[in-house]
């Protein structure tokens, strides 16, 4: 039995079992090069075509849709580019995106505005939704990309993308969502919803790390990620990382098989994990949504306590959970997502990210209230705040 409790599923998921068992023999036996015709190099690109299909069946896309990077940071980063290289000339320079953002995207955006593009930063209400009228009101004869997440990474805040994919296709704008959450933990039609481009990583739905994938629209200008080789339809060259590539087709087909029942569990764990620490801890609060959120979130705040110096002591009870966005873990400025929905300097800095996974269970969930209880009552009591 293992001594620790591990509810950081949002930074990273575990490997699974039978993710890595697939992966195995390609880093074994079948370790030809997929370029090459030979006996081995066919068994290689056979294995990443159904790896293909895996994921495309997973969102409603065709394999021709899919293509593969080293994970969801290099997808936003593609999207975001290729989108504004393909059509500015013809469309404008004009973008769309949130204040809530994965740096991956905002940090992209701020670069494309030294070349000059324009970008919209949506505001957020207080739970972390942005507004389908403030989105309306953005968009300009110039508009060429409307990029929101599908559901944020700090606050599991899920945004009303069908809506977003609804207007966007109206008004002929490229939609580009950020799904690294989102994949695995909800339900995902890249068609119904009129998503062109989709961003996701194999880390997080218990795949293995350094994968991802970019979904983009059939007949949208694709601009190349790297160049030099044929792999991936030429878009981005080097040699394809074949056991990766097998662990994310095999991780997709899992968590599209199982999302209904995962989905269901995990979210009673979540509402009974909220009720319970509001309930047992005083002046504490829940960030973002508590309907329109991902499952597996709970971000908490506590009043008169430091974020990082809680997830400390719970880490030494052997409870691991996050003080944040994995990205922003050495930042010393509080998360920019809490701060747009309203927090306050010190009330960001408060707060922790619970994550559960699909292996979560209620006597985890029990022993991390009992822990966090306490935790926060020890840091209380040297607090000059809280006093």
């Amino acid at each position: 039995m293992k001594d620790w409790i591990y509810l950081d599923n949002a930074a990273t998921t575990k490997l699974d079992s039978r993710v890595l068992e697939e992966m195995l023999p390609y880093m074994e036996d079948l370790y030809g090069n997929p370029s090459f015709l030979h006996g081995l190099g066919k068994q290689a690109h056979n294995a990443i075509q159904i790896a293909r299909k895996q994921i495309a069946d997973s969102i409603n896309a065709t394999s021709e849709e899919i293509y593969f990077t080293s994970g969801g940071t290099e997808s936003d980063n593609w999207a975001l580019r290729s989108a504004v290289e393909g059509y500015a000339q013809d469309k404008g320079m004009h973008i769309i995106t949130s204040s809530v953002e994965h740096h991956a995207v905002l940090r992209t955006l701020r670069y494309l505005e030294d070349f000059g593009f324009e970008v919209t930063y949506l505001p957020v209400d207080e739970t972390g939704l942005i507004s389908i009228e403030d989105l309306e009101k953005a968009i300009r004869p110039d508009t060429v990309l409307i990029s929101i997440m599908f559901a944020n990474n700090e606050i599991g805040t899920i945004e009303p993308i069908q809506q977003i994919g609804n207007i966007a296709h109206r008004h002929n704008i490229l939609f580009h969502t950020d799904a690294v959450q989102a994949f695995g933990n909800v339900l995902i039609d890249v068609n119904k919803m009129h998503i062109d481009f989709l961003s996701a990583s194999a880390h997080k739905f218990y795949g293995p790390k350094g994968v991802g994938f970019l979904y983009a629209r059939k007949g949208i200008n694709l601009f190349p990620m790297i160049y030099g080789g044929d792999q991936e339809s030429k878009m981005r060259a080097g040699t394809e990382n074949v056991p990766g590539i097998v662990g994310i087709g095999k991780a997709a087909e899992l968590a599209y098989r199982n999302r209904l029942d995962n989905i269901i569990k995990t979210e009673r764990l979540r509402d009974y994990l909220i009720e319970e620490v509001l309930k047992e801890i005083p002046d504490s609060k829940c960030n973002g949504s508590r309907h329109k959120r991902l499952p597996g979130n709970a971000n908490f705040s506590f009043v008169g306590v430091d974020g990082e110096t809680l997830m400390q002591l719970l880490d030494m009870q052997g409870i691991y959970v996050s003080s944040g966005a994995a990205c922003n873990s050495d930042s010393i400025e509080p998360s920019h997502v809490l701060k747009a929905i309203g927090l306050s300097d010190e009330m960001a800095r408060s707060s922790i990210r619970i994550s559960l996974g699909n292996d979560s269970t209620k006597r985890e969930i029990d022993a991390t209230i009992k822990g966090l209880k306490r935790c926060v009552e020890t840091l209380r009591k040297f607090s000059e705040i809280y006093k």
